[in-house]
């Protein structure tokens, strides 16, 4: 209580008592840990490598929301360590030594068998690293090779397509211990191989029997033996064992005609595969190629294929298939590459293809794609995946000329019968 006293030298003094006008302030409840943990996650998303901050700031930015607090400091450490983002050689090896150091220093008294921050690495993502030398790439071997066993819970592993594991590095990953917990796997290289005997990265999927997303880059058409053809080019393997992927809805193979991944996929039941991303490779070319039969095996099921060339020089175009339409009808996005084939549809009377992509519009394609129209009732946009339109302010010639004034052809044929021509840019 407070008490004034306005006169306090009178021989009697009166005194008042103060009574609050306003009611006292409770104190704040804090917040409970999963509402933090929902908050700091945004934020550490927020400061990503792909988004505009600089590689510096970002990073300086994750460290300084560990600092905020004690309390704050708990929730954000395993955040912290989920999406862990390798920029160079020498902080991978810095963190393999921070998670051995902490891995020997866990016990079996514990109530969690695994050591922290070693469990809490929800992603691995190695896309920016890069091994200039031998010995470069003899510490990467070692580097993996030790980190494979500390992330038992790794649900996402990206490595960049510049590099080449080797067989020690992809048969830890395999043999670890939480294999299975791995469901997306993205940015392997492989070399193109004819060879029909199983190799690591095979092994490596039959251990992750949860994967739910494959994205792997082949070495292209660069061996001589790609271009004969083969008895036993479509044969299994000895002794082969169908893979068991029974959750895999994304599968993503560029530059690969063939390997013993792609023969191991193209024999064994993918019940989920939704979206495949291919490079066309025709068996008039390529005799050894697998595309023409992995689309007509898993394509019955498929709602988006895409063909797409990798662009590099030189850059090889082969011929895709001409039954897209008939192999996969229940096809909703359809991406074609250069050359364009001549597309046919004879078995069904529709089809339920809504969105149909080429990589450049020409007159040629748009007389075949007329023909298939009839059949083709749900097809709303039609796109031109590597052009965009010419910008506003351009003369009325200059959008009228080359490849623009093809799409405005397009546009106005297509437009007659409610279907929208988009630009690369979805536009």
């Amino acid at each position: 209580a407070v008490w004034l006293k306005p006169r306090p030298l009178a021989s009697c003094p009166s005194s008042f008592l103060l009574l609050p006008l306003l009611p006292s302030k409770s104190a704040p409840k804090p917040l409970p840990s999963d509402v933090w943990s929902n908050i700091l996650e945004f934020a550490f998303a927020s400061y990503g490598p792909k988004t505009s901050f600089a590689k510096a700031d970002a990073a300086r930015l994750r460290l300084g929301l560990l600092l905020v607090s004690k309390d704050i400091h708990a929730v954000a450490l395993p955040l912290f360590y989920a999406h862990t983002y390798v920029s160079s050689l020498s902080v991978l090896e810095r963190l393999t030594a921070r998670l051995h150091a902490a891995d020997q220093q866990w016990d079996s008294i514990r109530r969690i068998p695994y050591s922290a921050p070693g469990r809490w690495i929800q992603t691995l993502d190695m896309t920016a690293l890069r091994c200039d030398s031998p010995e470069d790439a003899l510490r990467l071997d070692i580097a993996l090779h030790q980190i494979s066993s500390l992330v038992p819970l790794m649900a996402n592993l990206v490595m960049s397509p510049q590099i080449t594991l080797s067989r020690r590095a992809l048969s830890s990953f395999a043999e670890r211990e939480g294999a299975s917990n791995l469901r997306s796997l993205s940015g392997l290289q492989l070399w193109t191989s004819g060879q029909a005997t199983e190799d690591a990265f095979v092994d490596l999927l039959r251990a992750c029997t949860r994967l739910e997303e494959l994205e792997i880059f082949g070495s292209g058409v660069d061996s001589a033996e790609l271009l004969v053809a083969q008895d036993d080019a479509f044969a299994p393997p000895p002794h082969f064992r169908p893979l068991h992927l029974p959750f895999l809805r994304r599968l993503a193979a560029f530059s690969m005609p063939t390997s013993p991944v792609l023969r191991a996929l193209l024999l064994s039941p993918l019940p989920a595969l939704r979206h495949l991303t291919l490079t066309p490779y025709d068996e008039r070319s390529v005799p050894v190629s697998l595309i023409p039969r992995f689309i007509t095996t898993h394509g019955a099921q498929l709602t988006s294929l895409y063909l797409y060339t990798v662009k590099q020089w030189p850059t090889a175009l082969f011929h895709s298939p001409t039954t897209l339409l008939e192999t996969c009808p229940s096809l909703r996005h359809l991406s074609l590459e250069l050359p364009l084939p001549i597309l046919a549809l004879t078995t069904a009377s529709e089809h339920r293809l809504e969105i149909l992509s080429v990589a450049r519009p020409s007159p040629e394609f748009l007389d075949i794609l007329e023909g298939l129209l009839p059949k083709l009732p749900r097809l709303r946009f039609v796109r031109a995946r590597d052009v965009k339109w010419l910008r506003g302010g351009m003369s009325a010639r200059a959008q009228q000329a080359g490849v623009q004034g093809e799409m405005l052809v397009w546009k106005r044929k297509l437009g007659r019968r409610g279907i929208q021509l988009l630009d690369a840019e979805w536009k």
